[in-house]
């Protein structure tokens, strides 16, 4: 048996490029931009993203997970605080995202700090899901070695028969965060791999835009 991964054609970017005039001044505009575009364009789970965080030690690990709110403060998700992210978040609150959006040749990379967003917010958000999906988030011990499938069961079917006949409460360990961006790069896939690259930097109030090599 050939273990070896077959060989793919090459896939060129035959896309538009961006100058920096293209760009609007303020990158959350353009992000948003870019976003609606994405949505537009029929991107499957546009809002799907490459989180990255580290530990202490600088040991780093990445996971997929979606945006939930974006705005002038920054991109908002949420998960188990005591899940690994969560843990890794609270020890090195740094963080950088990365949003592919395959169809248009595009990514977004996000860096900068994080911090919890208001409980009030949590909440909010999560009386917003659906009721099997806030079972779920009580049930789970995010990231926690577990004996099998059987035992997650068991642990839905428990907090499921407690919350009979009420509201599912936000369990404490629950939560979001919002990362607070302090660079943002733009990158548009080009002819022969030789992309455009533009890279917004936080100077005070206002933003430096470079463009960098492919």
């Amino acid at each position: 048996m050939d273990d070896r991964l077959p060989a793919t054609p090459r896939v060129e970017y035959d896309t538009a490029g961006i100058d920096i005039g293209d760009l609007d001044p303020d990158p959350f505009k353009q992000f948003l931009t870019w976003f609606r575009e994405a949505e537009s364009a029929g991107v499957p789970e546009p809002t799907a993203f490459v989180l990255a965080t580290a530990a202490s030690d600088a040991r780093p690990s990445a996971r997929a997970v979606l945006m939930k709110d974006f705005g002038p403060d920054g991109l908002v998700f949420y998960t188990n605080y005591h899940s690994r992210k969560g843990a890794e978040l609270s020890a090195n609150p740094q963080a950088a995202a990365a949003f592919v959006w395959v169809p248009l040749h595009r990514q977004v990379r996000l860096e900068g700090r994080v911090e919890r967003v208001s409980a009030e917010q949590s909440d909010a958000y999560f009386a917003s899901r659906p009721r099997e999906a806030q079972l779920a988030a009580a049930a789970s011990p995010q990231s926690q070695v577990v004996g099998g499938r059987a035992d997650l069961e068991a642990a839905m079917a428990e907090v499921t028969a407690v919350n009979e006949g009420r509201e599912v409460a936000r369990p404490p360990h629950w939560g979001g965060w919002r990362l607070i961006p302090e660079e943002f790069e733009f990158w548009q896939g080009r002819l022969n791999r030789f992309h455009d690259r533009l890279l917004y930097r936080a100077e005070g109030d206002a933003w430096r835009i470079e463009r960098l090599a492919p």
